[in-house]
């Protein structure tokens, strides 16, 4: 989502911000621009094209300077246009005093526009952001610092923000409440970013802002307040960002070097683990877990369907009652806590900021015992929870989750041994079997991976449909859900996925030979039941595409479609089964000419509620 960069320094800034910009594009945007502090006055350039097409603006008009910040942009309160696009000035263009770049929602800003407007602040977009910057002007005291702390107390909802001021040279002060921000420390220069990846190359040293700080950035100090006006100090830690994951290599698409990483990242985030210990996900996780009689697991997305998948190992296997519910939906309704209940999110970024609410709003309700399964160690998730489990995707780029999807799944199975054998529910013996399966899931995804030619054949005819129906039961239903997200989000084909055995409560009634019905088949206890279904599917006229076990004992013939993977893989399955999804929703998606890892509407990080 929305990303921000800024620095204080002696050089030209502008290659830094233009840099930063490019780090965070796989967040997704849909416009970007740059401010500078320069001989007295602020200049800016924006472009609702790519941050390759900013750059070319900065270079044509020679914008630079000492002080600035950038911005990538995903359009929420107003369209995706220049005049909405950040940073933005206040008063006016010409006689800017205050520039300013915002992550995040003001709830009140209708409120505060009109008092603004009342005292005669002209609005030149439709945009929450604006609001802000008018009100700093308004506000401003000769002292900058000061005037943001006062600022901010009179904004609710989320935010993260920096600003400079045409009056104070070589400073930049930023604010966050709901929305991440970090500041980079340097030497004689200082920076402030939505995420370490965005200062990559130029500081390693990060300091994470928690909720309600103000931060005072200058050349040779930083100084930071608390939500009371306190100063604070925080640590300063070195945070070695990835840069060279980033990089396409032989790969057309990023989805599809992701795609093709998961046997290897599956390896990393399993390195080192030679037995089921509690310890693997903290420490003191013992205690909690002894403790615990029930899990409650928040997510959203594709990290709900990770969950949605874990409740059948956890119930099945651990024998622990679970509850998975979307985050967004979670703090909002009226729910029954229980103090010995192991709340769980799931998470790539770690800063999910429904996920962060919800996790909240269960301690706010006497939950205490918290865990995440997360990609990123330095997360905001992994700072609020007491226990972690970090996966080891590596930079995931495209919108698209791929590998962070099958990582949360190869964790979320590594904790339901655990629950299971602090239970007294797993055996020696099948502790060892479990381990053995779960190391040897590199080697069978790669088998999966060798279908491609296959599945490119089905995405030809599945480029030309408009709208697809997904079937599975048991635990592949919420892996049938996860291939219809991935079709509809990349491809724009209309994708839903259902039980099977609910076919005749409804979707049925959709089903002609228009409609491809992609199925899950793993020769498990269901195999005969859904083989029932998909008769129900043939008897009218649908195109039947089916994802099979070798063992499976179903062929091909009239309007049934059939690619078989290399073996059963019994309670692991889903993880294969899914990488076979997320190829036929990347070919799919290639054939109908798409933005493959930039889709309309989406972002990456979700920071926003």
């Amino acid at each position: 989502m929305c990303g921000i960069v800024g620095a204080v320094a002696q050089r030209n800034i502008t290659p830094v911000l233009i840099e930063g910009l490019k780090r965070l594009e796989y967040r997704g945007y849909d416009s970007c621009g740059v401010a500078v502090h320069f001989d007295g006055r602020l200049t800016r350039s924006r472009s609702t094209s790519r941050v390759a097409d900013l750059e070319s603006q900065v270079r044509e008009a020679h914008l630079a300077g000492f002080t600035g910040i950038a911005h990538t942009r995903w359009a929420t309160h107003g369209a995706p246009a220049s005049h909405n696009a950040h940073p933005h000035f206040s008063p006016n263009e010409e006689n800017a005093r205050i520039a300013l770049v915002h992550n995040g929602i003001i709830e009140n800003h209708d409120e505060l526009r009109r008092e603004l407007t009342d005292l005669g602040y002209k609005f030149q977009s439709q945009t929450d952001t604006e609001v802000i910057a008018h009100l700093v002007d308004h506000m401003y005291n000769g002292d900058l610092f000061e005037t943001v702390q006062q600022a901010v107390k009179r904004l609710q909802g989320a935010y993260a923000i920096a600003v400079f001021c045409r009056e104070e040279p070589h400073r930049v002060i930023a604010a966050r409440q709901g929305s991440p921000l970090i500041v980079g420390v340097g030497d004689n220069e200082n920076f402030v970013a939505s995420d370490a990846m965005a200062l990559a190359g130029t500081t390693d040293q990060i300091i994470y802002l928690e909720e309600g700080d103000v931060v005072d950035l200058q050349l040779a100090r930083y100084w930071i307040v608390d939500v009371d006006g306190r100063s604070v100090e925080r640590e300063v830690k070195t945070v070695h960002a990835h840069t060279g994951a980033a990089e396409l290599g032989p790969y057309r698409h990023y989805m599809q070097k992701e795609i093709f990483e998961q046997p290897r990242v599956i390896g990393d985030t399993l390195e080192g683990v030679t037995g089921v210990m509690p310890e693997l996900f903290g420490d003191g996780a013992y205690q909690v877990f002894k403790k615990i009689d029930r899990v409650l697991i928040l997510a959203c997305g594709t990290s709900y369907y990770a969950g949605l998948t874990a409740k059948y190992w956890i119930e099945s296997i651990a024998r622990v009652p679970v509850n998975v519910e979307i985050a967004s939906e979670y703090r909002y309704r009226e729910s029954v806590p229980h103090p010995d209940t192991l709340v769980v999110t799931i998470s790539q970024s770690g800063e999910t900021a429904d996920t962060l609410a919800a996790l909240k709003h269960a301690r706010n309700l006497g939950m205490e015992h918290t865990l995440t399964i997360c990609n990123v160690s330095t997360s905001a998730m992994v700072r609020e929870c007491k226990l972690a489990y970090i996966t080891r995707a590596g930079v995931e780029v495209g919108v698209a989750s791929t590998k962070a999807f099958t990582t949360q799944l190869a964790a979320l199975f590594l904790l339901t041994l655990t629950l299971a054998q602090v239970n007294g529910r797993l055996t020696d013996a099948e502790e060892a079997q479990h381990l053995k399966m779960m190391r040897h899931l590199p080697v069978a995804l790669s088998s999966v991976l060798a279908l491609e030619p296959q599945i490119i054949a089905w995405a030809e005819e599945f480029a030309r449909k408009e709208n697809a129906l997904f079937l599975g039961r048991g635990l592949h239903y919420p892996i049938a859900l996860e291939g219809a997200l991935k079709l509809k989000e990349i491809s724009y084909i209309h994708a839903e996925a259902y039980p099977a055995g609910e076919l005749k409560h409804g979707p049925l009634a959709l089903v002609t030979e228009e409609m491809p019905v992609v199925t899950i088949a793993p020769n498990d206890a269901l195999l005969e039941k859904l083989k029932s279904n998909m008769q129900e599917v043939r008897a009218r006229g649908g195109q039947l595409y089916v994802f099979a076990d070798v063992d499976s004992r179903i062929t091909s013939g009239d309007g049934v479609h059939v690619i078989r993977l290399p073996e059963h893989y019994g309670q692991l399955s889903p993880i294969l089964h899914v990488a076979a999804l997320q190829l036929l929703a990347y070919h799919t998606a290639l054939a109908r000419g798409t933005d493959v890892d930039k889709p309309r509407n989406l972002a990456k990080s979700v920071t926003v509620e």
